[in-house]
């Protein structure tokens, strides 16, 4: 792994100064384009609206029975939308890495930015905090309009579902810094986001409870550590039983966490040394 991957202790107000440049700079950008913020609240109340009332057509006596056998709570839309929240967060770090290094391939300052003297994953990071920072205003904003169109409601201690979600997005960007560096090699980050994205919330049961997988599926699902961040943090908040032992999900995040960001420092500095070996850094 690169000496880049760690700041210093002397250069990390410079550091610091770098990730906040970045950061402002994306933020001016997004908000270039108000109706962007617009869409992010309301397209997933768009696409959550006919499955509020498919649950509601296959409930008895307003009660979703089926899926309560599956879930453990009848409340089909708050354990939708903590999905739906989550998952939003999780392609804030996809899209905040890897299409923005193709942005800056495409803009043609890719290899511009790559020779000031600051770490490569810096970069990287100055690109997400843009992306959740948007991503947890807008996610509030729909939650709220959530509660009133469709009585979103949590019965647990907020507070305490941040417990699972640090070391859950934390490993997050070790899988980022390994994904970005995959656009590295293919030049290509559109078709990527969308298939990870898609497959993350199939297999780790954002939208739906992983037990209701084919039995053929449910190893893949329980194979991911997304799983156990989503599953715990619908246990405090909605009060329901866990896959696992809510200690044990917890451990399984935090050795997710420490994995995947060493691992992916290392994928990225690897094949970053590789792409500038070749000579096609910027190419696109």
């Amino acid at each position: 792994m690169e000496k880049d991957f760690l700041l210093s202790r002397p250069d990390f107000r410079s550091n610091l100064r770098v990730l906040f440049a970045i950061a402002r700079k994306d933020w001016k950008q997004y908000w270039r384009y108000p109706l962007n913020a617009v869409s992010s609240i309301f397209q997933p109340i768009i696409w959550l609206t006919p499955v509020y009332f498919m649950g509601k057509a296959f409930s008895v006596n307003g009660q979703a029975q089926g899926f309560a056998q599956f879930s453990g709570t009848a409340d089909f839309m708050s354990f939708i939308l903590l999905g739906t929240v989550l998952t939003n967060f999780i392609n804030a770090v996809f899209w905040g890495m890897g299409y923005s290094l193709k942005e800056d391939m495409d803009a043609g300052v890719m290899e511009s930015n790559w020779l000031t003297p600051i770490p490569r994953l810096l970069i990287l990071v100055g690109h997400s905090v843009t992306n959740l920072s948007v991503t947890a205003v807008t996610s509030t904003l729909m939650l709220i309009v959530a509660a009133l169109l469709f009585g979103f409601r949590v019965s647990g201690a907020v507070l305490e579902a941040f417990i699972p979600v640090v070391p859950m997005m934390l490993g997050l960007y070790g899988f980022g810094f390994a994904f970005a560096a995959l656009v590295l090699i293919m030049r290509e980050a559109n078709t990527m986001v969308d298939m990870s994205s898609f497959l993350i919330q199939i297999f780790s049961g954002s939208n739906f409870p992983v037990n209701a997988l084919p039995k053929w599926l449910l190893p893949v699902a329980l194979a991911l550590p997304l799983t156990y961040g989503l599953d715990a943090v619908r246990g405090i908040l909605l009060k329901i039983p866990t896959i696992l032992p809510l200690r044990w999900e917890l451990t399984l995040l935090v050795v997710f966490m420490f994995a995947m960001l060493w691992l992916g420092g290392w994928a990225f500095g690897s094949l970053e040394r590789r792409v500038r070996r070749w000579g096609t850094l910027g190419q696109h």
